[in-house]
């Protein structure tokens, strides 16, 4: 597991799983109910995309999504 630091990385993270599930852009909004546009902002790091929207699709391409908390002060 990786420290994830900025949009950019997410988007290549779900850029690579749809590849590796071999399927394209067209392919992965249909089955997720979003648009294409959305998805190709995503893997671009857009960061403004909607959270919901991306946690849907990262589930939908097996990937799972952990945050630790740091320390309060």
């Amino acid at each position: 597991m990786s420290k994830i630091i900025d949009t950019n990385e997410i988007g290549e993270i779900v850029r690579a799983a749809r590849k590796a599930q071999g399927l394209t852009q067209v392919q992965l909004s249909a089955a997720c109910g979003v648009g294409v546009r959305f998805i190709r902002e995503l893997e671009h790091g857009k960061p403004s995309c909607h959270m919901g929207k991306a946690l849907q699709v990262m589930a939908m391409l097996g990937l799972d999504v952990f945050l630790e908390g740091g320390s309060a002060s």
